[in-house]
C-alpha cells in the first residue's frame, strides 16, 4: 500500500458486502431430537435477538474479492499496537536459563516467548523522522522494545522483548535462495516458477495478483518474504528446542506497509504447513502474530506514557542467548560481520534484482551490467552484456501499480480469435522488455509502493506533527516538501550501509573469517549452511520453511449467477409466452 493509500485519510469505510463468500455461523444449533430433514417456516422458531455480530478475519478478507480495499483497511486495523500491549499482558515471560533451557518457576507453565523483529525501512523513518542515523534509531526501537525504560515499564505484566533481531539476516538469506531459483528456470527446471520470475516479496502486489491477473501466478517466486522467513525460523526453532506449542512463541514485525498485516494474515504462513502434528483442518498459529508499522511504533510508544525521544540512543547490553548457537551467530552477527541495506543500484525494497545481477555477473567474467530506463523512473530495464556485446541475461524493475499494469498486461496469454482470420486476442504488442532483442526477460522486482518500500503507506509522513514540529513548518507542505522528505528517508537508510544497526550477539559470540565466495557482501555457502543447519535442527525440509504458495481468489461477487440450466429453462419458457 503506498502513502497515498494511507488508512488514515480514507473516509469511505463500508462493510463486506452481502455476497461475501464468508459464511454466517451465527444460527442456533438444532437440537439432538429434531428431524434433520423436516423442513420449517422461518416464523416457527424466531432467532435470538442476543447474537454475537459475525466476524470477517483478515483471512477471510484475503479469500474475497468483493471487499473494497477501505474494508481491508478495516480488517488491517486490527493489528494495531494496541493489540501487542494486550498481548504483552497476556501471560508472564518465559524465563531461559544460561543454557537456553527453560527455567523453572513463574511463567514455566503458561509464560510466553516474545520476540519482535524490525525491517531497515521502518529504521530509516525513524532516523528521518527524529533528524539521527539509522544506527541511533535501531537502538532507540531495540531500547523500547526490551530495555528498563521502554514497554517493561507498565502493563500488569511488566513485560518486554526478549529478542529484537534485524529482518536482514532473512532478507540476505532470500537474497541466496532467490538467486539459485533464477538460475534453476534458466537451466530449464520444470519445477518452481516458470520465466520470467516476479518478486514476491510485497503483499501488495501479491494480493492484487491473486484477484484480479491469476495468470500471473505460475510466474511468482515461490520464495517466503524476509518477514515471513523470519517468522517461520524464530517460531520452528524456539517450538522444536523448548519443546511448546507455537502460540507460546509471540512474535510482532515492524514494517513500513499496512499491508504487511494482510501477509501475516495467510493461511500458507502457519505452524499448519510446517508442524505434522497439526491437523490440516485447523488455522494454524501464525508465523507473524502481529504486524505494526513505523507510525503505530510511536503510537506503541504514547500509549505506555513512554517519549520516544528521550529514550537512550545507545546499545543495549548483549541479550539473551538463542537456544542454537549456529543459529544464535547467524540472528547476532558479530560486529566484524553486521549486516548492512546494501548501496543505492540496490534501490531500498531489499536489492533483490541487484543481488541477482550481482551473482550473474560473477558467474561470467569480463561481463558488464547495462542500465536501461524506462518511460518513467520506477521501470528500469538492467542487462548482462558480454566482453563481446552479447546479451546473456535480462532483467527489470515495475515500481507502482501503474506500471504493474502494464507489465501484467504483457504477460496475458495469448488467445486465438473466435472471428475467422481474426488476429489472436490478449498479450502485449511487444514482449516484456525491449524489442529487437532475442533474449527472453528471466527476472522482474515488483514493488506496488513508487519509489519502494521506504515509500510504504505505514511509514512516517512529512505533514505528521512530529516532522512538522522538528522542522517548524506550520503550513501544510506541497509536493516539493514531499519529495524532498522521501529523499531525506532514502537517505537515512543508505546510512545503515556505514553504520549498521544490529548489535552483538550474546553469549559465545565468536569473531568469523570472511568466506571467499562473497558476492555483494553475501556468502552463499554461508548461508545455505545456515539454513541447512535450521532444517536439521527442525528436523523439516527446507521446501517447507523456506516456501510458499499463492492462489487464484475466485468470486462471484457482482458476476451473473444464472447457471447454463437455468438459462435453458428460462429460454424455454419464454418460447411458449411465458412473458
Amino acid at each position: 500500500m503506498s502513502a497515498i493509500l494511507s488508512a488514515d485519510d480514507l473516509n469511505d469505510f463500508i462493510s463486506p458486502g452481502v455476497a461475501c463468500i464468508k459464511p454466517i455461523e451465527t444460527l442456533p444449533p438444532a437440537p439432538a431430537d429434531e428431524n434433520p430433514y423436516e423442513l420449517k417456516f422461518s416464523n416457527e422458531a424466531p432467532l435470538p435477538s442476543d447474537l454475537p455480530p459475525a466476524e470477517i478475519s483478515l483471512t477471510d478478507c484475503l479469500a474475497c474479492s468483493g471487499c473494497v480495499t477501505s474494508a481491508e483497511a478495516v480488517l488491517v486495523s486490527l493489528q494495531s499496537h494496541a493489540e501487542v500491549l494486550n498481548a504483552l499482558d497476556t501471560a508472564p515471560a518465559l524465563q531461559l536459563g544460561q543454557d537456553g533451557g527453560i527455567q523453572s518457576g513463574v511463567g514455566s507453565q503458561d509464560g510466553r516467548i516474545y520476540i519482535a523483529s524490525v525491517s531497515p525501512q521502518s529504521r530509516a523513518s525513524i532516523a528521518a523522522a527524529y533528524g539521527i542515523s539509522e544506527r541511533e534509531a535501531g537502538y532507540m526501537i531495540e531500547q523500547l522494545l526490551s530495555g528498563p525504560q521502554g514497554l517493561r515499564i507498565g502493563g500488569e505484566q511488566k513485560n518486554g522483548f526478549q529478542w529484537v533481531v534485524d529482518t536482514n539476516v532473512a532478507r540476505e538469506a532470500c537474497l541466496v535462495l532467490g538467486a539459485e531459483e533464477v538460475a534453476a528456470s534458466m537451466q530449464g527446471g520444470k519445477e518452481g516458477p516458470t520465466k520470467p520470475i516476479l518478486t514476491s516479496s510485497c503483499p501488495g502486489w501479491i494480493c492484487y495478483a491473486e484477484k484480479t491477473h491469476p495468470h500471473v501466478l505460475p510466474h511468482l517466486s515461490r520464495l517466503k518474504s524476509p518477514q515471513a522467513l523470519m517468522g517461520t525460523l524464530l517460531k520452528t526453532t524456539l517450538s522444536k528446542k523448548l519443546k511448546i506449542s507455537p502460540d507460546r512463541i509471540w512474535h510482532v514485525a515492524v514494517m513500513p506497509c499496512f499491508d504487511k498485516k494482510l501477509e501475516a494474515s495467510r493461511e500458507e504462513l502457519t505452524d499448519v504447513h510446517w508442524d505434522g502434528e497439526t491437523s490440516p483442518g485447523t488455522k494454524g498459529v501464525r508465523d507473524v502474530d502481529c504486524v505494526i508499522t513505523s507510525k503505530e511504533l510511536i503510537m506503541l510508544a504514547e500509549s505506555r506514557g513512554i517519549d520516544f525521544a528521550a529514550l537512550p540512543r545507545s546499545q543495549l547490553p548483549s541479550s539473551q542467548s538463542f537456544p542454537d548457537q549456529a543459529l544464535h551467530n547467524f540472528l547476532f552477527p558479530p560486529r566484524s560481520s553486521i549486516k548492512n541495506n546494501g548501496d543505492r543500484a540496490a534501490g531500498t525494497s531489499g536489492g533483490n534484482l541487484h543481488y541477482i545481477l550481482q551473482y550473474f555477473a560473477s558467474q561470467h567474467p569480463g561481463s558488464t551490467i547495462q542500465t536501461v530506463r524506462g518511460r518513467n523512473a520506477d521501470v528500469i530495464d538492467y542487462n548482462i552484456i558480454s566482453s563481446s556485446g552479447e546479451t546473456l541475461f535480462k532483467t527489470a524493475r515495475y515500481y507502482g501499480f501503474r506500471n504493474i499494469q502494464n507489465l501484467v498486461r504483457k504477460l496475458k496469454p495469448v488467445r486465438p480469435s473466435r472471428m475467422p482470420g481474426g488476429r489472436p486476442v490478449g498479450g502485449a504488442r511487444k514482449p516484456v522488455g525491449k524489442a529487437g532483442s532475442s533474449v527472453e526477460l528471466s527476472y522482474v522486482e515488483v514493488m506496488a509502493c513508487p519509489g519502494g518500500c521506504t515509500n510504504g503507506g505505514g511509514q512516517i509522513k512529512v505533514d505528521d506533527p512530529i516532522v512538522a514540529e522538528r522542522l517548524g513548518r506550520e503550513t501544510k507542505p506541497g509536493p516539493q516538501e514531499q519529495k524532498e522528505w522521501l529523499a531525506a528517508v532514502d537517505e537515512a537508510y543508505f546510512s545503515g550501509s556505514e553504520n549498521g544497526v544490529v548489535k552483538s550477539g550474546g553469549n559465545g559470540e565468536m569473531e568469523v573469517d570472511s568466506p571467499s565466495d562473497t558476492i555483494y557482501g553475501i556468502s552463499p555457502s554461508h548461508i545455505k549452511n545456515t539454513l541447512s543447519h535450521w532444517a536439521d535442527v527442525t528436523d523439516i525440509p527446507l521446501d517447507k520453511l523456506a516456501y510458499t504458495s499463492y492462489r487464484a481468489v475466485i468470486s462471484d461477487v457482482g458476476k451473473d449467477k444464472t447457471t447454463d440450466t437455468e438459462r435453458v429453462v428460462q429460454l424455454a419458457g419464454k418460447i411458449g409466452g411465458g412473458w
